[in-house]
């Protein structure tokens, strides 16, 4: 029986076209700034976001911790949206490398302007420590691929410049936003300093993502990067995989999201508690806390790799190794998991 991998969109492997690509890649030394191939996909990334310049980094967490680090100083708070993926998922990293505290605000990881000048304090009382970041996630994991709405998103985002707050935007996913609405990429992230995304998720390259901002932020980041230990060699061979994926990875995430919805609808029908119309690749479903062992365990003896995120929920991520025959038969397997007597 071959495995259907529902897990997560950072499950995929290279596409023999991809391998080819990376195989050809002109390499240099990427400390250097000699690596042709690197630069070349810092300009097409930084262009892809309407910035002035990019530095490709190893992983999303690093390019989100390189945003907090650049952007505050030690003692500060940071606004994000509840559940955000820099204090979810980053091992702590926000206070363990930039010394600072991340304060959620809104709901389901998202926020409007208000809740931003509500959190927000200044540094006129030495009793409260100082708000100076804004930290928007777009799609938010935790959530289910949920996409942050683009007017509040944008309003969110100028009230805190109006406050003097910097702001970053973690688009570990921004192409699946982009795709799901038809907003552009640029658009997306014009109201911030700066701007990830992630190479090894939808797009479906093994390794990378990169910061994007000003060139000057962008120039101390290299010596961030290099600090954390992100400075890579002839690195110029995991970015021509990370340039194809942009070239021909993109609008082919519609199909991500359309498998998602027949997952969806056919998880409703087995009288499961699910969101039946999923915004991109991501279905969350609900089973009573106290079956998810029991489900999880009959789930992999069909060989149907599903993530549990929390008690009682489910996380299912289609990509790009998942075909619409895929989709139907993950249905079958779950519907006989759930049929599997205790």
């Amino acid at each position: 029986m071959n495995p259907i991998d529902l897990r997560s969109d950072t499950v995929t492997r290279p596409t023999p076209a991809m391998r080819e690509a990376m195989a050809r890649a002109e390499v240099g030394d990427d400390v250097y700034g000699e690596d042709p191939t690197v630069n070349r996909l810092e300009a097409e990334a930084a262009e892809r976001v309407g910035k002035e310049g990019a530095v490709f980094v190893p992983s999303g967490t690093m390019a989100n911790q390189l945003a907090v680090r650049l952007q505050t100083h030690h003692g500060d708070v940071v606004l994000a949206g509840e559940g955000a993926h820099l204090l979810r998922y980053e091992g702590g990293a926000a206070s363990a490398l930039a010394g600072v505290q991340v304060r959620t605000i809104g709901e389901g990881g998202l926020y409007d302007a208000a809740a931003v000048r509500d959190a927000f304090a200044d540094a006129g009382n030495v009793h409260v420590a100082p708000t100076t970041l804004l930290a928007a996630e777009n799609t938010h994991n935790a959530s289910g691929g949920r996409v942050f709405p683009f007017e509040e998103l944008e309003a969110a985002a100028r009230a805190a410049g109006e406050l003097g707050m910097r702001t970053h935007l973690d688009g570990a996913r921004l192409f699946n936003a982009a795709v799901a609405t038809g907003i552009p990429t640029a658009r997306w992230a014009a109201g911030f300093d700066t701007v990830s995304f992630c190479f090894s998720k939808g797009l479906g390259a093994p390794v990378g993502s990169v910061l994007c901002g000003s060139r000057e932020a962008v120039g101390r980041a290299r010596r961030l990067r290099k600090m954390l230990g992100g400075g890579m060699r002839q690195a110029g061979i995991l970015a021509a995989a990370a340039l194809y994926a942009l070239e021909h990875h993109v609008e082919r995430l519609a199909v991500d999201h359309a498998h998602a919805r027949r997952l969806a609808a056919g998880i409703a029908k087995l009288d499961l508690e699910v969101d039946a119309d999923p915004e991109t690749n991501m279905v969350l479903f609900r089973v009573a806390p106290e079956r998810m062992p029991r489900l999880l365990g009959a789930m992999r003896r069909r060989a149907l790799w599903i993530n549990p995120i929390e008690p009682g929920l489910f996380r299912a991520v289609t990509h790009l190794e998942i075909g619409l025959q895929d989709v139907d038969d993950a249905l079958d397997r779950l519907s006989d998991a759930l049929a599997e007597p205790a």
